[in-house]
């Protein structure tokens, strides 16, 4: 079933206790962040307000009691889109509360799912699968009604695997 504008954001809001993303494509092209990628790319300063409204709704969750987070694939070296996503996304984020870890696949991909599929999973058992094109356009999200046992496995690994972002990010040199 594919899940777009309200149903998204109903299924989405309508987990109880955790939401969990894997996300795993080297860039995404959504259209609503081009700008700030190039304002980023050239050297500009992070616009006020930069991801306000999702990290409103990130400390909406936590403050009802709800958790969020995530694990960011990442191969070396970065591209762009990722040091856009390491210097001006992922820290406010973390800062509303949600808890990202990075999990760098460069030597080994643990046999986890890399390509073409982005996923949330909700409560270990919801799962929303996030299609995309090999230059980052997202095609479409839809439920995922089979198994979720191997999106758990999945998880795991990836938890067990990733280093806390400000972790990961020592040493790399990131505008902010």
């Amino acid at each position: 079933m594919p899940l777009d504008g309200d149903d998204w954001r109903q299924f989405f809001d309508a987990f109880e206790r955790e939401a969990w993303r894997f996300e795993a494509q080297p860039t995404y092209t959504m259209p609503k962040e081009q700008e700030n990628v190039a304002r980023f790319l050239r050297g500009e300063d992070k616009p006020l307000g930069h991801n306000s409204r999702w990290h409103d709704r990130v400390r909406e969750y936590k403050n009802s009691g709800r958790s969020i987070g995530r694990v960011r694939i990442v191969r070396r070296p970065l591209t762009d889109y990722q040091r856009y996503q390491f210097a001006w996304g992922i820290p406010g984020n973390i800062e509303a509360g949600e808890e990202i870890r990075i999990l760098d696949v460069t030597h080994d991909d643990l046999g986890l799912p890399l390509t073409g599929c982005d996923w949330w999973m909700f409560d270990e058992k919801r799962i929303a699968h996030l299609n995309f094109r090999p230059d980052g356009t997202q095609i479409n999200r839809e439920v995922y009604t089979g198994d979720p046992a191997p999106y758990r496995e999945w998880k795991r690994i990836a938890l067990e695997r990733a280093v806390p972002f400000r972790e990961y990010v020592k040493g790399l040199d990131l505008p902010t």
